[in-house]
């Protein structure tokens, strides 16, 4: 837990964010203690506050993701050096298993949107048929094959450098 706190170099009691529906508090030393048990590795960290965060913005409406009867769940996307930096997975079966870092980065979100959000199935959790995705869904960017630009680039954020922000939540239709 020690090297988790480490590498996110902010205060332990430092708030990142009220979860809804119950309003739980999620601290970094909360954030740090989900991960541990979704058995992520202390350099996903930033990656995992970085989600979070950006699922708090109002635009997201996660009191809506989290209390509804549809199967919906957040799909957390990660792009740019980082990708390769933790070995996260973009390219053959990205939605099954074999990497440590999509499943437990995904794993640690839902774990904190149960226990901190009490989105508990069949209580505030109340999706009709549930979803895969309700257990863990993190995948990257594939930008090597990517033939537009990537997605931190839509955002603006520089091409080729590490850069850990919340994003402005956008709502795609296709």
């Amino acid at each position: 837990m020690e090297k988790f706190l480490k590498l996110i170099d902010r205060d332990p009691l430092e708030i990142v964010g009220i979860i809804p529906p119950l309003m739980g508090v999620a601290t970094v030393e909360k954030v740090a203690i989900h991960m541990v048990m979704a058995g992520c590795r202390p350099e996903y960290a930033p990656v995992v506050i970085t989600a979070l965060e950006t699922m708090l913005k109002p635009t997201f409406n996660l009191n809506g993701v989290q209390a509804t009867t549809h199967n919906c769940a957040p799909l957390i996307v990660v792009s740019g050096p980082i990708v390769k930096e933790l070995g996260i997975n973009f390219g053959s079966n990205v939605f099954g298993s074999g990497f440590r870092a999509n499943a437990t980065i995904g794993r640690a979100i839902r774990l904190i949107l149960l226990n901190l959000g009490g989105a508990v199935p069949g209580e505030l959790d109340n999706s009709t048929f549930g979803h895969p995705g309700k257990f863990s869904f993190c995948i990257a960017e594939d930008e090597e094959s990517n033939p537009w630009s990537s997605l931190h680039e839509d955002y603006g954020l520089a091409q080729g450098v590490v850069q850990l922000q919340s994003l402005p939540v956008k709502h795609h239709i296709v």
